[in-house]
């Protein structure tokens, strides 16, 4: 769980963001999350150019049906084990940052897979530094490797990944 101060995204005297659908239980709100971005994550992801605002819409892609705030920029600062993520007053900056040397870099095209691979881990490091979002951060980072990926010439098979990560426990 996230920490944050004073955190306007959540239920009063609790942790629970508040949702659209309502829900004030952290399991409920969890169950219905998994089915809701589960459901757009099989749908066509937003057409874009691999830029902020491109991202900004995978968020609101995929979280459209559970925050009334999807895709937008967090405003509080939020850390998780002790972590601090980006200030919120610095998510901007952070973003165009990063995605204008993405962009300088031609999306890591034309890369050997090694290469692309040290690459890609570098940016979603970064990205998830930042952390732009209130929740939701790693699906739409994993969202978005897949694009750049497939852009790329380098196509993820997560599903392959995910298989062998839990075959391993």
């Amino acid at each position: 769980m996230y920490e944050a101060a004073a955190d306007p995204y959540c239920y009063k005297g609790t942790s629970v963001l508040k949702n659209i659908p309502g829900f004030r239980d952290q399991d409920a709100l969890d169950r219905f999350e998994a089915v809701a971005t589960t459901q757009r994550s099989d749908e066509p992801f937003p057409p874009g150019r691999l830029d902020v605002l491109h991202y900004r819409g995978i968020h609101h892609h995929l979280f459209q049906d559970v925050f009334r705030w999807a895709g937008r920029f967090r405003t509080v600062r939020i850390s998780k084990g002790g972590s601090a993520f980006c200030y919120p007053e610095n998510i901007s900056r952070e973003m165009s940052g990063l995605f204008g040397r993405l962009r300088e870099n031609r999306f890591f095209a034309d890369l050997t897979k090694d290469d692309f691979v040290f690459d890609l881990t570098r940016f979603l490091s970064t990205l998830n530094a930042i952390h732009p979002f209130r929740e939701g951060n790693g699906r739409s980072q994993t969202a978005f490797a897949t694009l750049l990926a497939d852009m790329a010439g380098h196509p993820l098979s997560l599903i392959g990944w995910i298989l062998k990560l839990s075959s391993r426990q």
